[in-house]
C-alpha cells in the first residue's frame, strides 16, 4: 500500500479591502492614473479613483478613494492644498514648467523688494489662466490633447485664492516656495505668471504636495509600503469622514431617517459634513439648504 501525501495546508484568506480612503506619496514620473491602476492590483478592487491629479514631475500627496470611499472623492477634490515648489526665473517654456521646450531665456535682474511684491500681487484671490497644457476640457477636449494636435490654445481665466505665497530659499534665480491654495489652481501657471510680472520669465522646476485638506505626508503610504500592507493602509470610511468633514451625531430614530434618504433639521453650517449613528458608524455626507439638512451622499445601509 502506498505512502498518501499529507493534504496541503488551506490558503488563508485574503483580507477584504475595506471601503475607505488611501492617502499615497506619489513618485515622480507617474500619473495619477499610473497610481490608481498600482493600487487596483495591490489591493485587488476595481472600485478606485482619485481625488484631483498630480502632474507626473509632481511628488506628494494623491488621496484615493476605495470601494464607497470614492463617492467621497468629489468633495475631498474642493479642499484646500499645500505645495512645496522650487520657480526657475529667467527662462519660459513650452508647458510652463521643466518638462516642457525652453521659449525664451531673460536676465535675472530681480532685487528682493520687487520679488516680496511681485510674490504678494499672485496672493488672495486671483484670476488666473491655467497652463495650455493642463488637464482643463475644451468643449469636451482636454487641453493638453488640442495642443498636441496642433492647435493653438487659450484659456479663460478662472478665479483662485492664493492664501500662501511665501518664499523659503532663494538660491541663484531658483526660488523655493510653499503655496497654500484653493483647488484649482494650477502652481505652473503660478511660476509662469511670476516670472512675467518680473519681467524676466519663470517656470516650474519640482513640485511636491505636502496637503489635501487634512490629509497630510505624515498619513501618506508609498507604493511599496501599501504592497506590503495591503488593506491595513486604508483609513476606514467612518474614520476618513470624521477627519476630513465636520461631525454630526444622530439618535436612532434620525439614523434610520438618513438610511432611507429622508432630510434631517439644518444645523446652519455651510459645506458638508458627515452624519454618524449612535453606533459611532457613519451613515451619510449633509448639507444645510435654507431649513433643512439634505443628503449629498449616503453611505448606509452598506
Amino acid at each position: 500500500m502506498s505512502a498518501t501525501s499529507p493534504p496541503a495546508p488551506p490558503t488563508p484568506p485574503i483580507p477584504s479591502t475595506p471601503d475607505g480612503l488611501v492617502v499615497v506619496d506619489k513618485p515622480a514620473g507617474w500619473t495619477s492614473h499610473d497610481v490608481v491602476a498600482r493600487c487596483r492590483r495591490l489591493l485587488r478592487t476595481r472600485r478606485i479613483g482619485h481625488a484631483g491629479t498630480l502632474d507626473p514631475m509632481a511628488t506628494g500627496v494623491l488621496v484615493l478613494g476605495v470601494g464607497r470611499g470614492t463617492r467621497l472623492l468629489g468633495h475631498l477634490a474642493l479642499t484646500a492644498k499645500v505645495y512645496e515648489a522650487t520657480i526657475r526665473l529667467g527662462r519660459t517654456t513650452t508647458t510652463d514648467d521643466a518638462e516642457g521646450e525652453p521659449v525664451a531665456d531673460r536676465p535675472v535682474e530681480v532685487g528682493a523688494g520687487e520679488l516680496a511684491a511681485g510674490m504678494a500681487a499672485l496672493t488672495g484671490a486671483i484670476d488666473q489662466v491655467p497652463s495650455s497644457v493642463s488637464a482643463v476640457k475644451v468643449n469636451g477636449v482636454r487641453a493638453y490633447a488640442r495642443v498636441r494636435a496642433g492647435e493653438d490654445v487659450v484659456l479663460a481665466p478662472r478665479r483662485v485664492t492664493v492664501s500662501r505665497f511665501e518664499l523659503l530659499t532663494r538660491r541663484g534665480t531658483d526660488l523655493d516656495v510653499v503655496v497654500a491654495c484653493s483647488s484649482g489652481t494650477y502652481i505652473r501657471a503660478l511660476a509662469r505668471d511670476l516670472g512675467a510680472a518680473l519681467g524676466c520669465g519663470g517656470h516650474l522646476t519640482a513640485l511636491r504636495r505636502s496637503e489635501v485638506g487634512p490629509f497630510g505626508l505624515a498619513a501618506a503610504v508609498g507604493l511599496d509600503e501599501l504592497a506590503e500592507r495591503g488593506p491595513a493602509a486604508v483609513v476606514p470610511l467612518g474614520a476618513a469622514v470624521a477627519a476630513a468633514f465636520p461631525r454630526r451625531d444622530v439618535d436612532l430614530d434620525q439614523a434610520r431617517d438618513v438610511a432611507h434618504g429622508r432630510w434631517l433639521p439644518a444645523l446652519g453650517r455651510s459645506g458638508p459634513y458627515g452624519v454618524f449613528g449612535p453606533d459611532g458608524a457613519v451613515l451619510a455626507l449633509f448639507e444645510d439648504r435654507d431649513e433643512t439638512a439634505r443628503p449629498v451622499v449616503v453611505f448606509a445601509p452598506a
